[in-house]
């Protein structure tokens, strides 16, 4: 077995199918396997999954284990040359994890890997590379000293700065959303650490990763989508709960004989909990993100596939007003507003404000730079072919969108 991809659910099945598409795809050329641990979701995660997708392996806990605890789970029956932990609420293109493994193959001391990584408007994800939370780094980041100078060497080293987002090189910390080790890095660390219930366990584990003599590196020879927050909502003040106390614990398994650095490193997690939590009451005043009805949405897709999405579209909530198609192919004579290859006109002239995106005859791949070349002029949805749901996510601090169709459908 040449790769185990391992990804843990908890109550996104629709964000989930969508993942396990492209996942399918990706894994068609590698001897790969596919473990799924549902962290008893309560969303009906395990009666709309399995009969969908038969050959993967499915883990139905009865409780909440939390993060890290799902994957060592998994962990356990792998048996992949590499593993692959990935997130729920991702979309890998189709060549991303051949790309990877032979990364690995052309780097003997790597042990873990992360890849470029944009969120469900197109941007690029900062966090994809990071170093680790020095008393300095720790301090900038949860004082909110790094979000408001994201360009400085200094304020915003967090996020490795030294490396370009669109250049290979070794990085302290890799994200838990995307993350691939080597067997002999699994085994010389033996996976999370399950103290860590949600959150800083990538931080951990990528920290153990080097003591144990490898190599972390960013490979952005490959862009991921990962949609952000869809099983914890930063507008949920659990998350908080969850983060720093996550932080806190790190930087005391860590630092706990280096006295000045802890204690400088503690107080910029309790400053930053108490400015989150602060910022978090004002944006909760906004309201709640929300789909909205829009006259301009296009689909991308040739014209069989149109007329399937239109059946799962119906049951928007608000109700979406599809304005038109945008062909995916030049030999597509069907009425259409236009090619792919010319969307960046076609969405300015037309006055488009979402387009919805039909994997397909259209790849993962396409579909990841059209949403590059299009970010913050227009909004996205995807849907994967056979898939009984549209995904998208808008802002990367709330909980994403989805439109599916009715169970007995």
């Amino acid at each position: 077995m040449k790769l185990s991809v391992i990804i843990v659910n908890y109550n996104v099945k629709y964000f989930l199918e969508q993942c396990l598409c492209s996942v399918q795809k990706a894994c068609a050329r590698i001897d790969a396997e596919i473990l799924v641990v549902d962290n008893c979701s309560a969303d009906g995660s395990r009666e709309y999954l399995s009969a969908r997708f038969p050959d993967i392996s499915f883990r139905w806990n009865n409780s909440n284990t939390g993060f890290a605890k799902a994957n060592n789970l998994a962990l356990q029956e792998a048996t992949g040359d590499y593993v692959l932990f990935l997130n729920p609420d991702t979309i890998v293109p189709e060549d991303c994890l051949e790309k990877c493994i032979h990364f690995f193959e052309t780097r003997p001391k790597c042990g873990a890997l992360g890849v470029r990584m944009i969120d469900g408007s197109g941007h690029f994800l900062k966090e994809s590379k990071r170093s680790f939370p020095s008393a300095a780094t720790s301090f900038y980041k949860m004082t909110g000293l790094t979000a408001l100078l994201p360009l400085s060497p200094v304020f915003a080293r967090y996020y490795a700065t030294h490396i370009k987002e669109n250049e290979s090189g070794k990085v302290d910390v890799l994200p838990g959303a995307f993350m691939m080790l080597s067997k002999a890095a699994v085994k010389a660390t033996g996976g999370f650490d399950e103290r860590f219930f949600m959150y800083a366990e990538d931080i951990d584990l990528s920290y153990r990763v080097q003591q144990a003599g490898f190599t972390n590196y960013y490979f952005p020879e490959t862009t991921i989508v990962h949609f952000k927050g869809e099983s914890t909502s930063k507008m949920n003040p659990m998350y908080y709960r969850h983060f720093y106390g996550a932080m806190k614990l790190f930087v005391e398994k860590h630092y706990q004989d280096k006295k000045v650095k802890l204690m400088l490193m503690k107080m910029g997690i309790w400053c930053g909990e108490k400015l989150a939590m602060l910022k978090q009451l004002f944006s909760a005043k906004a309201g709640k993100s929300e789909m909205k009805a829009s006259a301009s949405t296009m689909v991308v897709a040739t014209q069989p596939y149109f007329n399937t999405v239109l059946r799962i579209v119906k049951y928007a909530q608000p109700p979406l007003m599809i304005s038109g198609r945008i062909a995916v192919t030049a030999a597509d004579r069907d009425a259409a507003a236009g090619k792919l290859d010319n969307v960046e006109p076609i969405v300015t002239k037309s006055q488009v404000k979402q387009l919805l995106f039909c994997e397909g005859e259209l790849s993962f791949k396409k579909i990841i730079e059209v949403m590059q070349e299009l970010k913050g002029k227009v909004s996205f949805l995807i849907h994967s072919k056979n898939a009984h749901s549209v995904v998208g996510s808008n802002e990367k601090d709330r909980n994403g969108i989805f439109i599916a169709l009715p169970d007995d459908q």
